[in-house]
């Protein structure tokens, strides 16, 4: 659990950085370019020996979905919300893991899907003055389809890695490369962009979010999902939303409501 605190809060500067410093990129750029970053990362780490057809597929497929398409809609939401309203709409992320693993499972259970409600309740309440904005509709659905794959993804990596004896770092790179490909159908033409039409301010923001916030935090975070419970697992992506309103209230600028945030968080905490 350490590891998804952690994480959770590096990804918290991230919301901000990306509405600030990106939203004029193509967002499969940006994915891609995130991508390729953390895959390079992991690349000298990769042990494919005794390595199954079959998983090598799987997890090229699970990153896909968890990093591929989750990114490609996360960044493009940006177009349409400010950095904490992204945050803020990944509040389904919990029940959607919840359901996802009970699918998986074919049991319900109870006692995770109450905590993760709880955790929705307290993040809704953070929420709750911007929900009658109807531009919020486009970057709503856009979160969601992020939501559904960041979930879907987390879920069943702990599942295929459990049938297998090889360490995360050794096929981690399979997920990055799974998702780069899926990003390649959708990127622009080559002629219509070029690194030197970039600051340097959006270089070195593409560095820290491809190294640090993709490679690394990924890595730590289904490192950790493997070692927690379903229910602590959905509990924790949201860990990141009152973090994420706190950064871009005093490092970006953005106004909050913080008697919302406040007592927000305590439920979200104690879910």
């Amino acid at each position: 659990m350490p590891s998804l605190i952690l994480v959770s809060l590096v990804w918290a500067f991230s919301f901000g950085l990306i509405k600030g410093q990106l939203t004029g990129i193509d967002p499969v750029l940006v994915t891609a370019a995130r991508l390729f970053l953390a895959w390079l990362v992991f690349l000298p780490f990769t042990r494919l020996k005794h390595c199954r057809i079959t998983t090598i597929v799987a997890l090229l497929i699970i990153g896909a979905i968890q990093y591929g398409v989750m990114y490609m809609t996360y960044t493009a939401s940006f177009h349409y919300l400010k950095g904490y309203q992204v945050a803020l709409f990944t509040i389904f992320t919990p029940i959607y893991v919840t359901v996802i693993n009970d699918c998986f499972t074919r049991k319900f259970h109870r006692h995770f899907m109450y905590a993760s409600l709880l955790a929705v309740l307290g993040t809704s309440i953070i929420l709750y003055r911007d929900l009658h904005l109807t531009e919020f509709r486009t970057g709503f659905i856009l979160i969601q389809a992020a939501n559904l794959s960041f979930a879907f993804g987390q879920v069943a990596y702990k599942k295929v890695m459990k049938t297998v004896r090889h360490k995360d770092h050794h096929v981690f790179s399979l997920l990055y490369l799974g998702a780069i490909l899926s990003t390649l159908p959708f990127l622009p033409a080559p002629q219509t962009w070029a690194v030197s039409t970039l600051s340097s301010q959006q270089i070195l923001s593409l560095v820290y979010l491809g190294i640090l916030a993709s490679g690394i935090c990924f890595f730590l975070w289904n490192h950790g999902a493997r070692r927690v419970d379903t229910g602590t697992l959905a509990i924790c992506n949201n860990l990141k939303i009152p973090l994420a309103i706190g950064c871009s209230a005093l490092i970006f600028g953005e106004q909050i409501n913080w008697s919302q945030l406040i007592f927000g968080s305590i439920l979200t905490v104690h879910a």
